[in-house]
């Protein structure tokens, strides 16, 4: 079997959060060995299921972090390693010997991540770091929308799984940086930023807004999840009215009922019919019509019950579930690589037994860090000279090529005369498309192409989410493309993945959701299904596609060797149900499940209405849980209901129980937060359009090596005389393409 991508690559992971662990996991599964240091009473081991499916593939050992002889032992581990993760704050961090500088000073080739609930420059670095506490106090709970008015309690731990990409990208690009510098250093990321990164499509700000940017996405336009005939429900994304079974209803019906339907429900930026829709699709069960809208190129998908997507061909024929015997719970099903690669990744035997690899791996540690020499090179972004060609729309494609330029990528973004189907919505299309120039370019086209062969052997990597199909009809598939650089990296993200009967299928986030089961665990017990706005799907295949980028350049450093790489909505999605594998009874392990309320899972973990606004309560240590029950005599709604939101705060605080505020209406607050400039989640620039364009900020702090977080998202076309000329094209072919139609300048 060929080298696996990372072996060789050690990590140490004190990880005890979602993030950490899965960041860990992603790490060990493209070939890096995983040491797991873990307490000897280890809370996290309670939940089987998702400790089994986060630590496949791990060694663990055992320390007391208290004791000094043990942390002179976890120096010598990291006296071997090459990376270290964990999810300390900076106090705790310090306590444990695990300061950055002095990590530095010891280790200096040593990557060093921390997961926080909060970046370490900001004034809530040491709070507790866990992500319903940080959801509430960003706002975040606010931008759900819900069954009621008010805000929403999130099931999904969305910050934790963007976290966990946002760890293992910074991770990445540290080692390339490392290869180039000759040191490691920090990548830090934290659950505050990861939670931010949906907010790139909302949560912007313009000197001199357009009609169209300043109204933004309301949270309250309708979605298309219909109830079916059969009592089910199905999401359908764009409008559903070519399909012949719909055409005939819409006729049947007639206009003036049709008209009638519509108007019982807001406009739709996504179907002009919804109504009707709505109407016509509660005639019929849910698989009649998902088979119907499959056959005629519909995006739909029926909202699954949790769990159900475990036993789905298309999931299992791209390795997004992958069959595991762990030494607890025997043969499982869980959740596989949502990337692919080559060398491809490496599914992990079971998660390991408490402290097993103690004697052998501290037996067998050996010193890899060497004492720095010489001078350092002037600091550089960690992806400084990397040229990538962004070829997507949407979401997932393009926010990926804008994180490479926050990176220090160059990045070129090349869409149609007309302009990227987003653009309509400009406040989203803003949010996804900083760091790049653009090229408004007619591509499949004759006239275009050397133009479009240019840019290919410009770039390192062409990055895009269209589908297969079509790109082989524009000629910018990865065949077409390699005989031009023989060293490219071409990445594509997918909807359901790049094999099955699936794999050329319209997808989108929201139907992702739907299959995993997410809809149904938002919709609260009983309730219908909901979609999680924050589009979390897209995020994470956007994210995973960047980790398996990385990969692949991390294997053509070796090799000199380009290659495609792959991500997927949804294998992306799947992995987020880690919380819960199948048996080898067929059973899934237990969830927690939101109540209908949509306030929270337990009384310990939920939202309380006070007389004046909402706060939350995280107690989920036993003695904090105590307290609280002691604090209310077992009745919180009654007793938050008589007090003001300040005065339970006070009295929550003084007695050592985890909450917060449950904020609204916080985009301004946001934007305009001191302590949030401070902490680098603000960036702001100069726009052709929009004058002072401000928007969310860093989603890394790299220390030393900056970011590239300077030049503002590109009007249409405005970089295509500039970026085409310095490839060799002529001013005068410009104006002719021009003129054409094939060219925006």
């Amino acid at each position: 079997m060929s080298q696996a991508i990372l072996e060789g690559i050690r990590v140490i992971s004190l990880c005890s959060g979602i993030a950490g662990s899965a960041a860990g996991l992603q790490l060990s599964e493209a070939g890096a060995e995983v040491v797991m240091v873990e307490p000897l009473i280890n809370p996290a081991r309670d939940q089987q299921a998702l400790f089994a499916a986060l630590n496949r593939g791990k060694r663990s050992v055992t320390l007391n972090l208290e004791n000094a002889a043990d942390r002179q032992q976890l120096q010598r581990l990291l006296a071997s390693a090459d990376v270290l993760l964990h999810d300390f704050t900076p106090a705790q961090a310090q306590v444990h010997g695990l300061a950055d500088e002095q990590l530095a000073a010891d280790f200096p080739r040593l990557v060093i991540s921390a997961i926080g609930g909060w970046p370490q420059r900001h004034a809530l670095a040491n709070a507790i770091p866990h992500e319903t506490l940080i959801l509430a106090r960003l706002g975040l709970l606010d931008e759900q929308p819900a069954h009621r008015s008010g805000p929403t309690f999130v099931r999904m731990p969305f910050a934790n799984w963007l976290a966990c990409w946002l760890c293992v990208i910074g991770v990445m690009a540290r080692l390339l940086a490392r290869q180039r510098d000759g040191s490691g250093g920090i990548a830090h990321t934290s659950l505050a930023q990861a939670a931010l990164v949906p907010m790139t499509m909302h949560w912007n700000r313009a000197q001199t807004p357009t009609p169209a940017f300043a109204k933004g996405l309301d949270k309250h336009i309708p979605i298309p999840l219909h109830q079916c005939a059969d009592g089910r429900w199905l999401h359908v994304h764009y409008s559903p009215d070519k399909s012949p079974w719909m055409t005939a209803a819409l006729s049947e019906l007639g206009e003036t009922e049709v008209a009638r339907l519509n108007a019982l429900w807001p406009p739709s930026h996504v179907a002009p019919n919804f109504g009707a829709n709505k109407a016509i699709i509660s005639t019929r069960p849910a698989q009649d019509w998902v088979e119907h809208f499959w056959q005629h190129d519909v995006a739909a998908q029926i909202a699954a019950p949790f769990g159900d997507i475990y036993l789905d061909e298309q999931a299992r024929v791209n390795g997004y579930v992958v069959e595991v015997d762990d030494v607890q719970l025997g043969k499982t099903l869980q959740p596989g690589a949502a990337w692919k690669v080559q060398p491809p990744a490496r599914t992990g035997a079971s998660a390991p037994l408490m402290g097993e690899g103690n004697a052998g791996l501290f037996d067998a540690v050996v010193e890899i860090q060497a004492p720095q020499s010489g001078g350092r090179p002037a600091p550089l972004p960690p992806l400084h000279g990397l040229k990538v060609l962004d070829l997507g729309a949407y979401l997932a494609g393009p926010f990926a090529c804008m994180l490479l330029a926050d990176l220090g990528a160059e990045v070129i973004k090349v869409e149609a005369p007309k302009g990227d189907a987003m653009r309509r919505l400009e406040r989203i299309f803003s949010g996804t498309q900083r760091g790049k120039l653009g090229v408004a370019l007619q591509l499949g086209d004759r006239q275009t192409e050397p133009a479009m062969e240019a840019l290919v052997r410009w770039a390192d990597v062409v990055h895009h989410n269209m589908r297969l199909p079509a790109a082989r009809k524009l000629k910018v598939d990865y065949d077409s493309l390699k005989a031009l650089n023989s060293k490219l990296l071409y990445c594509h993200v997918s909807a359901y993945g790049p094999t099955g009967p699936r794999a050329d299928w319209p997808g989108f986030d929201q139907l992702m959701q739907a299959a995993c089961g997410w809809e149904m665990e938002q919709g609260g017990e009983g309730q219908a299904p909901m979609w999680l706005r924050f589009g979390v799907g897209d995020f994470f295949a956007g994210l995973s596609s960047l980790y398996a980028l990385l990969l692949g350049l991390f294997e053509r450093n070796r090799s000199g060797v380009g290659q495609m790489v792959s991500s997927s909505l949804l294998g992306a999605t799947l992995l987020s149900m880690s919380e819960a594998v199948v048996l080898e009874d067929g059973s899934l392990t237990p969830v927690a499940h939101m109540d209908a309320n949509q306030t929270g899972l337990s009384d310990t973990h939920r939202m309380y209405p006070c007389s004046d606004a909402w706060l939350v309560v995280v107690a989920l240590q036993p003695d904090e849980a105590q307290r609280f029950r002691a604090l209310t005599g077992g009745q919180p709604h009654a007793y938050f209901a008589g007090l003001t939101r300040q005065a339970a705060l006070a009295e929550l605080t003084a007695r050592q129980i985890p909450a917060q505020p449950v904020l609204e209406a916080q985009m301004d607050a946001f934007l305009d937060s001191p302590e949030h400039a401070a902490a680098g989640l603000h960036a702001h620039y100069g726009h052709a359009v929009y004058g002072d364009l401000q928007q969310i900020g860093a989603f890394w702090d790299f220390g030393n090596l900056p970011l590239s977080l300077r030049r503002p998202p590109p009007a249409l076309g405005q970089h295509t005389r500039q970026v085409l000329e310095s490839l060799g094209i002529a001013g005068s072919e410009l104006e002719r393409l021009a003129s054409a139609g094939l060219v925006a300048l």
